[in-house]
């Protein structure tokens, strides 16, 4: 049986196309077996959260059973916040972040609707394994995001990268490994 794969592209000008490079390296490096889906997001340039939100939750509904669910940057904060409201929740392997912005405390401020209340992270903590990946030398969203997402939800499995962009250079092999390693 084929495990599914839905990749969530990051938000601004021109990032599903960024993106599709990223989508491309997760399917070459988890090889045969995986069948990763990378449907383009609403109005990438202008994210509105709802319409994300009403994307990702027709995506859940046509997945099998066991998906796995990784997300880009913008894409990332949007899919964790939608797993953490437990709306419409499917049945999933594993959350795996990439880049992922921190929206309120001490990360970014200026989207209060993909803010993380208490108990959706409590909720989010117990519910899947969650990863989250960033690079130190990420140019777009600070470093320092990953130890607020690593604080928040502290069972989660953090990588440490460096001397990659905030595309990772368009190389997914750890978060592919990470797939492959679940079971």
């Amino acid at each position: 049986m084929t495990q599914q794969v839905l990749f969530v592209q990051g938000g601004g000008e021109g990032a599903y196309q960024a993106d599709a490079r990223l989508a491309a390296s997760l399917g070459s490096e988890l090889g045969p077996g995986y069948e990763v889906r990378y449907p383009p997001m609403p109005d990438e340039a202008s994210p509105d959260y709802r319409a994300w939100r009403q994307r990702l939750s027709e995506e859940f509904a046509s997945l099998g059973g066991d998906a796995v669910l990784v997300g880009h940057s913008l894409g990332a904060s949007i899919l964790l916040k939608t797993i953490a409201e437990g709306e419409n929740r499917p049945a999933f392997k594993g959350l795996f972040l990439v880049a992922a912005p921190y929206w309120g405390g001490e990360g970014w401020g200026e989207w209060e609707e993909v803010e993380l209340s208490d108990g959706e992270i409590a909720r989010l903590s117990e519910a899947v394994p969650v990863f989250l990946y960033h690079s130190r030398d990420d140019e777009e969203v600070p470093y320092a995001h990953l130890d607020l997402h690593a604080k928040a939800i502290p069972r989660a499995r953090v990588r440490r990268l460096a001397g990659r962009n905030h595309q990772l250079d368009d190389d997914l092999s750890e978060v592919a490994a990470d797939i492959r390693n679940l079971g």
